[in-house]
């Protein structure tokens, strides 16, 4: 499922799209464009165009277009794949398919000179925009300082997984990278947010960055050191404890009885 690590893989992939000239727009499935958006608005504002930047917030996927047009926005959900010129950006996602089956193809940009951005979704829980809301989402979680950290969890009685997989308080981390982060930092994923004192809150932050450093340098969300044990009966890698699974905003969740607390 792509997370915050595989939308950032995507967006390098995408950067060598930048300058090549918009002359075709597939947007076959009206359910996938979002904010009021229809495929001819869709056309109408990037045929013509060349894809001038790409940026990152959170798990969104942010490409700036030319002559002041429209930002597009292009969001993944849990099976969304991109693909440029034939090649997957990631050779197989977590929990997705890498079956090139045309039914899935929800939106494609053609270049001139052939060649083409695709985003394939079995699911259809990812989507498209234009010029998509960026402040409806919070600091990106790879960015957040410990200043920001303490806001978003203070006076918090929601569980503390849930309240960093909320898009609108940090942006970027789903189920894996969430259970890894809080795993590695020693941190019940059910406690409620604003219970952790100033010493957890920092172990927390540093524990979020060191796990997006090394899992980014391993090769997304699904390398974490907890991911093997991710099933009924798994045990914890530090102490050996079997883990709790349970589910915690609305996810499937993991973690150690013995050293999370």
């Amino acid at each position: 499922m792509p997370e915050m690590l595989e939308i950032e893989i995507y967006r390098r992939a995408a950067a060598a799209s930048l300058g090549r000239r918009i002359v075709a727009v597939d947007a076959p499935d009206a359910w996938f464009l979002k904010g009021g958006t229809d495929q001819a608005a869709v056309i109408a504002a990037l045929v013509g165009r060349t894809f001038v930047n790409d940026r990152r917030r959170g798990k969104l996927l942010l490409l700036d277009t030319s002559d002041e047009g429209p930002t597009l926005g292009l969001r993944f959900g849990m099976t969304g794949v991109l693909e440029l010129d034939g090649v997957d950006a990631i050779d197989g996602l977590e929990y997705s398919s890498h079956r090139k089956d045309p039914a899935w193809e929800r939106f494609v940009v053609h270049f001139d000179g052939g060649g083409a951005l695709r985003l394939r979704d079995p699911r259809r829980l990812g989507g498209v925009e234009l010029d998509p809301d960026e402040e409806r989402l919070g600091p990106d979680a790879g960015d957040v300082s410990l200043a920001q950290l303490t806001s978003i969890l203070a006076n918090s009685n929601a569980p503390l997984k849930a309240r960093l997989m909320d898009q609108a308080r940090i942006a970027g981390l789903g189920n894996l990278l969430t259970d890894e982060t809080l795993w590695r930092a020693g941190l019940d994923p059910a406690r409620a947010a604003g219970s952790l004192n100033v010493d957890e809150v920092a172990a927390l932050r540093k524990s979020m960055r060191s796990t997006l450093r090394v899992l980014g340098r391993r090769g997304g969300s699904h390398m974490g050191d907890l991911q093997d044990s991710r099933h009924r009966g798994g045990t914890c890698p530090t102490d050996g404890a079997v883990l709790l699974r349970r589910t915690i905003g609305g996810r499937t969740t993991y973690s150690c009885p013995q050293h999370q607390r």
